[in-house]
């Protein structure tokens, strides 16, 4: 059953990938650097959630009252060391106001200014988008057909020594764990992202899959530190069946569980989809394990926001997920 749902969701894919999607970015950009009034955010008073749209305290890019994601300043030198990383399911399957919300993503990757960025759901037309507007950063894909992952790596900062994709032997939903090896200030990281398994009926293969990261995470040298963010699907009963290997930690965990981090795909104030019941999940998760080696830095995560909180123009967000910030610092 599951390999002939496998099947049909891959034939409706197909599909839909057979359309001209180049139409769907076909749109008269701004010149690069310029912010142009249909590209600037819009903040709907009551119309997400309080706790959440939190972009005055611990945010790069708002130091002062008044500022928006949009408005860039210099980083000061303690945030220079840090290293910083967004993950965000875009939802490039969406092809609503696609253009309007991809140049949602590009306005906070262009201010925050992330050392690394996790990305899902990426479609081809999107990561050409990205490829035009994102010549600071390397650009990793993983896939080039229908949807996949992406990798972002800012050129200046974070040196590429090599990338893989690691396919999942029984995914029906074309999943995939893409991993970098990269040099950051000097320390080794392993980065990796990916989109687990979807739906309920898919927890088994979604457990699989997290199993396979655990365990590639633990393998690792130990003076290597090792960053997994992307959408997992995860639940807690999943999470708690698999356990985390010791010295593997939640960032959200790790951070005190604040509540206003929790939930990142949340149809209580996100109504990109239009759904008949509520759902307050914490699908997007990233987990880290610090290298262990004595006189290796240490990397540990210091703090966590959420991304995409604000209406764009055409009424939609960004995405259905709410996008993660995160940075870490060398202890």
């Amino acid at each position: 059953m599951a390999a002939l749902q496998g099947r049909h969701k891959q034939t409706a894919l197909n599909s839909f990938f057979e359309a001209d999607m180049e139409r769907v970015f076909d749109v008269k950009e701004s010149p690069e650097g310029e912010t142009s009034p249909d590209a600037k955010t819009k903040k709907i008073e009551g119309d997400a959630p309080g706790d959440c749209i939190d972009l005055t305290q611990d945010s790069p890019a708002s130091s002062s009252k008044g500022n928006t994601a949009e408005t860039k300043r210099k980083p000061s030198e303690k945030e220079d060391s840090k290293l910083s990383l967004i993950t965000w399911n875009v939802d490039g399957l969406d092809i609503e106001e696609l253009p309007e919300r991809a140049r949602g993503l590009w306005s906070y990757l262009d201010s925050y200014t992330p050392d690394v960025v996790f990305l899902q759901e990426l479609i081809p037309p999107y990561v050409k988008f990205l490829k035009k507007r994102a010549v600071s950063y390397t650009l990793i894909e993983g896939g080039d057909k229908g949807y996949f992952t992406g990798m972002m790596l800012k050129k200046s900062r974070v040196n590429l020594l090599q990338s893989e994709i690691v396919t999942y032997p029984t995914t029906q939903m074309m999943r995939n764990l893409l991993v970098a090896q990269v040099n950051f200030k000097g320390q080794n990281l392993c980065l990796m992202t990916s989109h687990f398994e979807s739906g309920k009926s898919s927890a088994e293969e979604r457990m699989k899959q997290l199993q396979l990261v655990m365990q590639r995470m633990t393998e690792a040298p130990d003076d290597i530190t090792v960053v997994f963010g992307g959408d997992t699907n995860l639940r807690d009963t999943e999470v708690a069946k698999v356990g985390l290997p010791s010295g593997v930690g939640d960032v959200w965990e790790r951070l005190g569980k604040r509540e206003h981090c929790c939930y990142t795909w949340d149809t209580k104030y996100n109504d990109n989809k239009t759904v008949s019941f509520l759902a307050r999940c914490r699908f997007d998760r990233i987990y880290f394990r610090p290298a262990a080696r004595e006189g290796v830095p240490r990397l540990a995560p210091d703090n966590m926001a959420l991304l995409g909180l604000e209406r764009r123009d055409c009424g939609r967000y960004t995405s259905d997920h709410w996008g993660i910030y995160c940075t870490f610092s060398a202890g």
